[in-house]
């Protein structure tokens, strides 16, 4: 019984959006694929919009609407950037649901993205999911081929 007080808690973060996973070091943008933001991984979306991956709180909207930013409730920090390139698009192709201070919960939509939009005018649709704090914590990657929102588990953290 005492065992499980001293038991660390994990987080699971579900996939955002549907898409194949693909690990953060082969997105081909030198910030997310040497993890200068944190460790993480990276979906190409295939369909839908993003959603929340956790219950947390948006700490973060980008004012070019292509970025978001959770805490978590453990403080874990995520930040789901969609595409690359994307802040050149100066907010076009997205329609953001939320804003900084409310709180989420999982699977709730966050942003609306327009991918035809973004495929074409962005770099990539590639979007990196990484945990901004993960110094703080023990970060695990999932190695499943297929993200489905709100469904697949595609990172577990825990505080270190």
């Amino acid at each position: 019984m005492l065992s499980n007080l001293f038991k660390k808690r994990k987080l699971q973060i579900f996939a955002p959006v549907n898409g194949d996973i693909i690990p953060l070091d082969q997105v081909p943008d030198p910030v997310f694929s040497q993890k200068m933001l944190g460790e993480g991984i990276a979906i190409m979306p295939t369909t839908g919009n993003i959603h929340a991956p956790i219950e947390g709180k948006i700490v973060l909207v980008a004012d070019s609407l292509h970025a978001i930013g959770i805490r978590s409730n453990d403080g874990t920090e995520i930040l789901i950037h969609i595409g690359l390139e994307t802040v050149s698009l100066q907010g076009k192709g997205f329609t953001v649901l939320v804003k900084a201070g409310d709180k989420v919960s999982l699977g709730q939509s966050l942003i609306e993205v327009d991918w035809d939009y973004v495929r074409e005018h962005a770099e990539s649709i590639i979007t990196p999911i990484v945990i901004t704090n993960s110094k703080e914590r023990e970060v695990q990657c999932s190695h499943t081929m297929e993200g489905i929102m709100g469904e697949t588990v595609i990172m577990t953290v825990s505080a270190k």
